[in-house]
């Protein structure tokens, strides 16, 4: 019974639905981008460069039962032909560029979101924090920044600018 108590507690903890969740948006936005790619980019770059498809970019390695020329996978396929289908992967390799990059969007305006909003101590990532201590200058022990006065040696130290930041 231990086993199953420790499947259910990792099961429902919020980070198993958090990365479900992102699977499944990944799943979703990656089937976006490819046909992005398909159906829109490549027949424009195809066109540009003379009206070729480039999924039906291909290099027959093996004659299959009836013999070629193939002008589609597909009809290669059908006569058992073996294939190396360069334009599928050359359209797969532009998809997952575009994912990287949107994903490298969503995540650099996230973290350009996170540095604007507060945190609870009303400071944002970006603005100068003031150190927590520092180091005395006669005899080098570490005290609050904010110390006047130094607890190892009693020296008189310089008070720092109060200015809230």
């Amino acid at each position: 019974m231990g086993l199953v108590q420790e499947f259910k507690k990792f099961a429902l903890r919020g980070n198993l639905a958090d990365m479900a969740i992102g699977f499944t948006v990944g799943a979703a936005f990656t089937t976006v981008a490819k046909s992005l790619v398909t159906d829109v980019i490549m027949p424009v770059v195809g066109l540009a460069i003379g009206r070729v498809d480039f999924e039906d970019f291909f290099l027959v390695l093996a004659v299959g039962d009836t013999p070629g020329p193939y002008l589609t996978i597909e009809q290669a396929q059908a006569a058992g032909a073996v294939t190396l289908n360069y334009g599928l992967f050359i359209n797969n390799c532009l998809a997952l560029t575009i994912v990287a990059l949107a994903m490298f969007l969503v995540i650099r305006g996230m973290n350009r979101l996170r540095d604007r909003v507060p945190d609870d101590k009303g400071k944002t990532d970006h603005a100068p924090s003031e150190p927590d201590d520092k180091k005395c200058n006669f005899c080098r022990s570490t005290i609050p920044y904010r110390a006047a006065r130094c607890p190892a040696c009693t020296s008189q130290l310089e008070e720092p600018d109060l200015v809230d930041v």
